[in-house]
């Protein structure tokens, strides 16, 4: 709406959805929908656009979803691989040189995750040498990225402040986080909020081991899970004809 908008066009758009993807699961659906439908709407105006154009109607979509517009979600999806946010004010968005051969392995446990227990459970105050440890991984898992340095990619993927947290809401994350890195996974950790867990390996043959090795932990706690392999896109959206 607000991209029609801004263009003073008073037509509306019919937009079908096709997500295959699991609602409230912690991989930003809702940022896939607004990014596929602020993308699809450009094109069909005929508009060549840079993601960069874009990303503020993206982030009017994630405010609209859930109640806040930050680009976490729509500035991956849009521009591909993986982004640095440097700040809101003013919008300052990087992308990351990303390694052509990586892969991610997503498994989605049948947990219900509700929203407000993943927010509540966060700290208000996060001690300096976590913080600290924090700040270090992000420049390693950065450093990593551009010098294709997989020993220090799977160093950097590692969470100190969140996902001691959220870890408590998802039964068999450690185990499964355990089981993944036995499998060859470079390293990981809880997607979004949860309750889906991602892990990146740096070959599709290995990923699929991941997931299995995550599915069958989960097997054991009698919990269903779906597992979901896919090549890191450093392209971002794209037309298919």
């Amino acid at each position: 709406y607000r991209y029609l908008k801004h263009y003073g066009i008073e037509k509306g758009v019919e937009i079908t959805l096709h997500k295959k993807m699991p609602l409230g699961s912690g991989l930003g659906s809702s940022a896939a929908s607004t990014v596929a439908g602020v993308f699809a709407i450009s094109k069909l105006l005929g508009r060549n656009e840079s993601a960069l154009d874009l990303l503020p109607f993206a982030m009017e979509g994630e405010l609209i979803a859930c109640g806040s517009a930050h680009a976490d979600n729509v500035a991956p999806a849009l521009f591909g691989g993986f982004v640095l946010v440097r700040s809101y004010d003013p919008l300052d968005v990087v992308k990351i040189p990303t390694p052509e051969n990586l892969y991610a392995t997503i498994i989605h446990p049948q947990i219900e995750v509700e929203t407000k227990d993943a927010r509540n459970i966060l700290p208000r105050m996060i001690p300096m040498k976590d913080a600290i440890v924090q700040w270090g991984n992000v420049g390693g898992l950065i450093a990593g990225l551009m010098l294709k340095d997989y020993g220090l990619i799977g160093r950097s993927l590692q969470d100190v402040i969140v996902e001691p947290k959220r870890a408590i809401l998802l039964p068999g994350f450690y185990e499964a986080k355990h089981e993944a890195m036995e499998a060859g996974a470079l390293g990981g950790g809880i997607s979004g909020s949860g309750p889906s867990i991602f892990q990146i390996s740096t070959n599709e043959a290995t990923a699929h081991k991941v997931g299995d090795a995550m599915q069958a932990v989960y097997k054991d706690l009698g919990i269903g899970s779906e597992v979901y392999v896919s090549h890191v896109n450093t392209a971002g959206p794209l037309v298919l004809e």
